[in-house]
């Protein structure tokens, strides 16, 4: 399958996303995005073994280094940014070095973040290896790392130089990892294109199936979306919002439960329903929307309950999400499939009605 490329249109710092099946291999794909002297890959010890070398050998004539850090969430840390920032001095490494981000999302947005941060701001190269990264983190120069009180809250907006998609790493992806980016999937669809849910509740078990075909247009699809999303909002004054659909929810149980127990695409499943029946009980779209979206959620083999949480720590930790304004809860519900929008000051007391409904 010859390669796919999009464009990511931020005037004189646009930058393509190309997607195709075995492009790590192929350096001609992705070298003309790598500038200078040096070059430090970034990456975890699950992706490391299976797909390090064959990045490291489309760029010989490059001052090397790699950090491999140990996968999951609990691992993007301001010590694991620490190590890349280590790594970084001793590769002597000027303002015209270049990271690479092998690996899902949490790679992505830690060496995302390390970039921004390497003498003000260097050069980085997405290469994601995950379906949530491919659609959704990889897009859009959101770079982040956490704290126990939260999730990204410290974090700045750094696009890549480019966003390498390559599809054959999407066969070696535990299928847990793999529902879980079905939820970014399903998400675009749910925020802002009912052709596409549609489209998606056609075609979920040739997902599930990993059908190369399939997985590039659904993967292509929702980077359209997102891109010209972020091309109008880079910075997310106003519509790039919508991309949280179902976040405030989700990032408040992954912060509750503790990093790594609900997978962040998991955790979206669940807060994308608490998010349509919170509308349903607002009475701002109708409760079969809702029911069709769970229906979906549930065919992708995600979860679509909560787990046993805290309820009352869930609804604080909504109050620290970034969305937020002078204190008063900003949420992304929907009109529909279709049909998201930005709700202002939402009522916390019908928040822990659909909480505890749940």
């Amino acid at each position: 399958m010859s390669a796919l490329e999009l464009t990511v249109a931020l005037g004189t710092r646009s930058y393509p996303i190309r997607i195709g099946t075995g492009l790590l291999g192929e350096a001609a794909q992705w070298r003309d995005s790598i500038h200078g002297r040096h070059a430090l890959v970034v990456s975890n010890d699950v992706v490391a073994p299976l797909y390090l070398q064959r990045v490291l050998d489309g760029l010989q004539g490059t001052a090397l280094a790699t950090v491999v850090l140990p996968d999951g969430e609990a691992h993007k840390t301001l010590d694991s940014a620490a190590r890349v920032f280590a790594a970084l001095a001793e590769l002597k490494a000027s303002r015209d070095a270049t990271i690479i981000a092998l690996g899902g999302g949490v790679i992505g947005d830690l060496a995302g973040f390390a970039a921004a941060c390497w003498m003000r701001g260097i050069a980085f190269v997405q290469m994601p290896t995950t379906l949530l990264a491919m659609v959704d983190s990889s897009v859009g120069g959101k770079t982040a790392v956490d704290l126990p009180q939260g999730k990204n809250l410290i974090g700045a907006f750094h696009q890549p130089r480019a966003v390498v998609i390559d599809i054959a790493t999407l066969q070696t992806l535990p299928m847990r990892e793999f529902r879980a980016g079905l939820a970014e999937v399903v998400k675009y669809g749910a925020l802002g294109d009912a052709g596409f849910f549609a489209w998606l509740e056609t075609h979920i078990e040739a997902l599930l199936a990993r059908d190369p075909a399939i997985l590039a247009e659904a993967i292509a699809a929702c980077c359209r979306q997102k891109a010209a999303i972020v091309a109008r909002d880079e910075t997310e004054q106003g519509e790039r919002a919508l991309l949280n659909f179902g976040h405030t929810f989700g990032h408040a149980l992954e912060t509750a439960a503790g990093y790594g127990a609900v997978l962040h695409g998991e955790a979206v499943a669940i807060g994308m329903v608490l998010a349509a029946r919170l509308s349903a009980r607002l009475r701002r779209a109708s409760a079969d929307d809702a029911q069709r979206l769970e229906t979906l959620l549930t065919r992708c083999g995600l979860p679509t309950r909560l787990p046993e949480v805290d309820l009352d720590q869930l609804v604080d930790l909504m109050h620290l999400d970034k969305k937020n304004i002078s204190g008063q809860l900003r949420l992304i519900l929907w009109r529909g499939i279709g049909r998201a929008e930005i709700v202002a000051d939402v009522d916390v007391q019908a928040i822990s009605a659909v909480l505890q409904d749940d």
